[in-house]
């Protein structure tokens, strides 16, 4: 069995461990966006300026959401944001996804997302296809919802998750806004072929037959379209990418270590004179308290978005959001 690549990131969650599929000898061109000429650029990211500028705050952003001056906000998310929806680890001893899995005899747990063990054995991923099925048994979180509040206020680009548990579409993200930068569950191929296959289909042979579907077209197996080791990312993160971080007056970064490539480097890739917000338990990446463009808000998602909310003015949407995504999902 090969062994993985040097850029997964050991985790202690499932979210964490799938927002890692990433290798390094992924075939997707990593780049330095160049921004548009309309843009001055007076910041360097080590927050040096030729022009004085007060230092961005909560405070000073809370204040520009209030006054519409974000329209183009860019959103980076990981496997932080989805803690709170109670998906469990499989990594740990003990949880019941785990023993579940741990009667495959896995040569290691990450050989659930490998191609070519897939092909000799596709049940460890079809018993975990069943547990984090989106929508299913885990709902959004608050985080999810103010994701989608951004959307229905008019100033959200686009968000670029490194998850796939598909709980920012379950909460209502409109799909042409988000880039899901290791697969999804709403679509799925042959992994030979890569013939289309009705995703309805996939679903329930995994979730009621409880096996792997087969290909009409060439008889080989079909998965739903995760980005599993060796694959490259889909074509749609290097087609938005450009646009939107040049574009972008505001990134958000959450429940990220940002420590896999190439959704580690988007933060650095926006203008230099743009405000960086960072809700996360930890400093991470190049984020700094001494540079003037960034933010750090220490802690839980949740907890984070709400203060933030209601420094807007906006905790009320947010909560009746919430109570709707959850009476929702919970009608399905």
């Amino acid at each position: 069995m090969r062994r993985l690549s040097s850029a997964f990131i050991a985790s202690t969650s499932l979210a964490n461990s799938v927002s890692t599929f990433l290798l390094t000898t992924t075939p997707c061109t990593l780049w330095k966006p160049t921004p548009t000429p309309s843009r001055r650029l007076y910041y360097s990211r080590d927050g040096s300026s030729s022009a004085a500028k007060e230092k961005a705050t909560l405070e000073s952003i809370a204040e520009s959401f209030k006054r519409g001056r974000y329209k183009k906000v860019l959103v980076v998310s990981g496997a932080g944001v989805s803690c709170s929806a109670g998906i469990p680890d499989f990594r740990t001893a003990g949880s019941g996804l785990y023993d579940n899995l741990h009667k495959f005899n896995l040569p290691y747990p990450e050989a659930i997302f490998d191609v070519d063990f897939y092909k000799l054995g596709p049940m460890p991923f079809v018993t975990l296809a069943s547990e984090i099925w989106p929508g299913v048994k885990y709902r959004p979180t608050l985080t999810h919802c103010f994701f989608n509040l951004l959307d229905k206020k008019g100033t959200l680009t686009r968000i670029y998750t490194q998850n796939i548990d598909g709980l920012e579409s379950v909460a209502g993200v409109d799909d042409n806004k988000m880039v899901e930068c290791h697969g999804h569950f709403r679509s799925s191929s042959c992994i030979a072929c890569k013939t289309p296959h009705d995703a309805e289909s996939c679903k329930s042979s995994m979730l009621e037959k409880r096996e792997a579907p087969i290909c009409n077209n060439c008889g080989s197996l079909v998965k739903p379209d995760i980005v599993f080791f060796g694959e490259m990312m889909p074509t749609r993160f290097s087609e938005r990418v450009h646009y939107d971080v040049a574009s972008a007056d505001l990134i958000i970064v959450l429940g990220t270590s940002l420590l896999v490539a190439p959704v580690a480097n988007i933060p650095d890739w926006v203008p230099s004179n743009v405000t960086r917000l960072l809700i996360n338990r930890d400093l991470v990446g190049t984020f700094s308290e001494a540079k003037s463009t960034d933010v750090f808000m220490e802690g839980d998602c949740d907890e984070s978005v709400r203060k933030l909310c209601e420094m807007i003015g906006w905790c009320d949407e947010l909560d009746q959001m919430y109570k709707d995504c959850r009476s929702d999902n919970e009608s399905k």
